[in-house]
């Protein structure tokens, strides 16, 4: 069983559209949606906002559902000059940019008595899901690298020159640590999908509900042709 955890209702609305025999379960305010997906069963659900809601939700999947992976879409900010709005970053690892236990001896986003700094994505999803990006979304580009996670918006230059130059990161968002957190201690293998919607910066980007419908049907197609393929 595999969980699809989306950012946005209209995405999890798509999603629902392409799924058969889809059973509905309200759990901690979250609809959980159930069914076959590509001809796979899945469990479809929007999680809310933050890391708290991210990992209630993946910690849901594992004991309600029993699901054996987890795959989370959205949207987020670039830290990457050559990743413009649009494209899709694939994770490889992922942390918590707003975890800051120095003062403990501890590197700036790793979290005290974990034995790892970041949470690696499994290989085998990303690959596949790079190949399939790549053919069914073949007018973007498609990026691998660290997505970091905190519970704020970053909108602000200095903000995002701070990641980058502690984090590496690619992009910036607000779920996919809390979400690889809770995959890495259930020891299940996770994934991170995001659509670039911005520059992390204050500068312009275009209409943003035009964007929206595009990403969403980027992140429809490429979870279609993943679980075709898983």
């Amino acid at each position: 069983m595999l969980g699809i955890i989306g950012a946005m209702d209209e995405e999890v609305a798509k999603i629902k559209e392409k799924m058969e025999a889809v059973q509905v379960e309200s759990r901690a305010s979250m609809d959980f949606y159930q069914g076959t997906l590509g001809g796979k069963p899945v469990v479809v659900v929007r999680s809310g906002i933050g890391k708290v809601n991210a990992a209630m939700c993946a910690q849901i999947l594992v004991d309600c559902y029993k699901v054996n992976a987890i795959i989370n879409t959205g949207i987020a900010g670039s830290l990457n000059a050559d990743i413009d709005i649009g494209d899709i970053v694939l994770s490889t690892d992922t942390l918590e940019h707003d975890m800051d236990a120095v003062a403990f001896g501890y590197p700036l986003g790793q979290i005290p008595r974990m034995d790892t700094l970041s949470f690696v994505a499994d290989e085998r999803l990303r690959t596949l899901a790079k190949t399939v990006c790549e053919r069914v979304n073949p007018e973007v580009k498609v990026f691998e690298g660290r997505v970091v996670s905190g519970d704020q918006f970053v909108s602000d230059k200095n903000k995002k020159n701070w990641l980058v130059e502690n984090f590496a990161g690619f992009c910036t968002e607000m779920e996919g640590a809390a979400i690889a957190h809770a995959a890495y201690l259930n020891q299940i293998p996770f994934l991170i999908v995001r659509a670039i919607s911005d520059k992390a910066d204050d500068s312009a980007s275009m209409d943003y509900p035009a964007f929206e419908a595009k990403a969403i049907e980027h992140s429809v197609k490429l979870l279609l042709a993943l679980c075709e393929e898983l």
